[in-house]
């Protein structure tokens, strides 16, 4: 009788491991769809808008890091692919959404021009770009964001 339970609990515990890497598989894919949600790059699946929002999208892919340190070694080769491309593919769409102006600032900048000393410009100077450094949009835009993946 003892050789019967021991194979029920043998079999258990292996339903249970087995439970565990779906529901591992399954917060590491949850997290990355979040991710992908606030980097613009996939539709809320309710409203079917595109949500941006870096910062957010930032708090996911380092709560994805944090797991990667923590269960170094405990995982197995299936957990580990899957969490070590989740990462991947989110610091490359992380960079490129961070890299890439965002059409509402180019579209302003665009249509804008600088303002002349003084207060006053002319077509000349609107005609011109402005050859300051300190007056470029996009280089404003990339010191902003000083964690890179």
């Amino acid at each position: 009788m003892s050789d019967a339970h021991g194979l029920q609990q043998n079999a258990a515990t292996a339903e249970r491991q087995d439970t565990f890497a779906a529901l591992f598989a399954q917060l590491v894919m949850q997290q990355s769809n979040m991710a992908l949600m606030l980097l613009g790059k996939v539709a809320h699946p309710e409203t079917g808008q595109v949500v941006k929002d870096v910062e957010a999208a930032r708090l996911f892919i380092d709560q994805l890091e944090m797991l990667e340190t923590k269960t170094k070694g405990n995982l197995n080769k299936e957990e580990t692919a899957l969490l070590k491309q989740s990462l991947m593919t989110l610091r490359l769409a992380f960079v490129q959404e961070v890299e890439s102006p965002s059409p509402q600032t180019q579209a302003r900048s665009e249509h804008t021009a600088p303002p002349a000393p003084g207060g006053q410009s002319t077509q000349a100077e609107e005609a011109t770009p402005s050859l300051d450094p300190s007056a470029g949009g996009e280089e404003e835009h990339r010191k902003k964001f000083s964690k890179k993946y």
